[in-house]
């Protein structure tokens, strides 16, 4: 029987992105995927600044960027009947323009999740993840001490915890009887990846998407990080009998061509599938050692990316967590601020791209009940976590990420230093930022309880003129190892008022 902390079922980005922090965190971690390899498709695509703030905590950021040509050169989404045809409205001319200086250092990317995949897949076999693929899981029984699986190579696997990150009909979702709920199936459509030259039909320096309402379809289509390849997707109706086998190589031509305005267009087809477009939440994002990322977790419309950077940080908030239990720093009370602070995430998330399906592809979609959308800024970079393991002192559930405050829950403010900013400082470990007279408190708590503490004084290690970090002539502010305000006060006593912060949230 093979032993490991933590068992990933599927390497998606999710899964992989857990994988990979995992082993960087020092866990031992199997990961196992039923297909042959990453993904061929680029679905999945771009980064927000977040996302790449974490990839920077890996240490990939400066790849995944370099992957795509088109990673800093902007972002254009546009309605229209076709690329030639009747231009309906543009949703985003250019993010690049947004100054987002003042909220963080990283740069938005755009890399397809194709290209992205393998990054993430050699990062975390260089840390030791143990990723197979073409092995499926077959079974599964958990008890208080473990989990125990069967994989269909016929090994037994005896895992202290299960990641499941098996896609959005998760079968260990089924397995634990948790249920999904939401709007549900919202469209279907027959996804398209096709080779060839559109001309200038399509800006090739940026990424180009439009979503097409055209007379004979509906669907989209854009531009990928292989110069001449393209995604193009149209609606499937099974309502009305139709499947995939209704959409031959013939008429997928003929709806390229309509799309482009290109009538002579021969697209050579390199790869053709079906999808539902839905928006379900799982109730529940935990079931004793077992936990949901990525779309296991919560499924949502592709309209706004978001989907994709939602199970990075799931597969992020989820390891560091669990590989702070498994090395002892934190008791399993951690673990239930999971579902705490990132089921409200996927709620936003699901909600926001709802609302932009309707206005980009469905407008007759009927939304009643469903929450208004946040805007994309404030979800990105001006989340608030609310759980045991971040104790905020107010109600906010959103701020303005370009006026950060520095309060518990929010993300730590990203302030200018000698050598770059405040947010070099964050990701390997919890930091202490400081007005001054906290490091001896660090320094004894650091030793008492071996968990990697860093500090920071404010006109030594950082500049904070405007005291955005709320620190005061005396107070410290305790940032987790995800870069998020776990606690900020003063205390006389400041050895023993750490020590009884990080008990708290740590769950110790």
């Amino acid at each position: 029987m093979k032993r490991t902390d933590v068992l990933v079922v599927g390497a998606g980005l999710g899964g992989l992105s857990a994988s990979m922090f995992l082993a960087i965190e020092g866990a031992d971690v199997l990961t196992v995927e039923r297909h042959p390899g990453t993904s061929l498709h680029p679905r999945a695509s771009g980064q927000t600044p977040r996302t790449m703030e974490l990839y920077r905590f890996a240490g990939i950021d400066d790849e995944v960027l370099g992957v795509s040509e088109r990673a800093s050169r902007g972002l254009r989404v546009t309605v229209a009947s076709s690329l030639r045809g009747q231009v309906f409205h543009r949703v985003v001319e250019d993010l690049g323009e947004i100054d987002l200086s003042t909220a963080t250092t990283a740069p938005w990317g755009m890399a397809g999740q194709d290209v992205v995949e393998p990054i993430l897949l050699e990062r975390a076999r260089k840390a030791g993840a143990d990723v197979r693929f073409s092995t499926e899981l077959v079974s599964f029984e958990q008890d208080a001490d473990g989990v125990t699986a069967v994989l269909s190579d016929g090994e037994t696997v005896r895992a202290s915890y299960l990641v499941a990150a098996d896609g959005g009909r998760s079968r260990i979702r089924e397995a634990l009887g948790i249920a999904a709920t939401g709007v549900g199936a919202i469209g279907h459509s027959v996804g398209v990846v096709f080779d060839a030259d559109l001309g200038d039909h399509l800006q090739a320096d940026v990424t180009d998407l439009y979503y097409l309402q055209n007379a004979e379809f509906t669907g989209a289509l854009v531009n990928t990080d292989i110069p001449g390849r393209y995604v193009f997707a149209v609606d499937l109706h099974p309502e009305r009998g139709e499947t995939l086998a209704d959409f031959p190589e013939e008429r997928l031509t003929g709806l390229i061509r309509a799309g482009t305005d290109l009538p002579g267009l021969e697209p050579r087809i390199r790869w053709t599938g079906a999808w539902e477009m839905a928006a379900r939440i799982a109730e529940r994002f935990s079931a004793g050692r077992v936990f949901l990322v990525g779309d296991a977790a919560k499924v949502t419309p592709p309209t706004g990316g978001m989907g994709g950077n939602t199970a990075v940080g799931d597969g992020h908030d989820i390891a560091w967590k669990l590989a702070a239990v498994l090395r002892g720093d934190a008791g399993p009370a951690l673990l239930d601020s999971y579902e705490a602070e990132r089921k409200p995430i996927a709620e936003m998330v699901v909600a926001t791209s709802l609302h932009n399906a309707r206005e980009r592809m469905l407008p007759g979609l009927d939304l009643s009940g469903t929450p208004e959308p946040v805007d994309p800024l404030a979800l990105t970079l001006g989340f608030r976590y609310r759980s045991g393991a971040a104790l905020a002192d107010d109600e906010d559930r959103l701020e303005n990420p370009l006026e950060p405050s520095g309060r518990p829950g929010f993300r730590a403010p990203h302030l200018p230093t000698a050598a770059g900013s405040t947010g070099d400082f964050l990701g390997r470990g919890w930091v202490v930022f400081a007005a001054g007279g906290w490091r001896d408190a660090v320094e004894a708590v650091r030793a008492e309880t071996g968990i990697a503490l860093e500090h920071r004084e404010r006109g030594t290690d950082f500049d904070d003129p405007g005291d955005v970090f709320g620190l005061g002539a005396d107070g410290a502010s305790l940032v987790r190892p995800d870069g998020i305000v776990a606690w900020r006060g003063s205390s006389e006593d400041r050895a023993g008022t750490l020590w009884d912060v990080l008990a708290r949230v740590l769950g110790r």
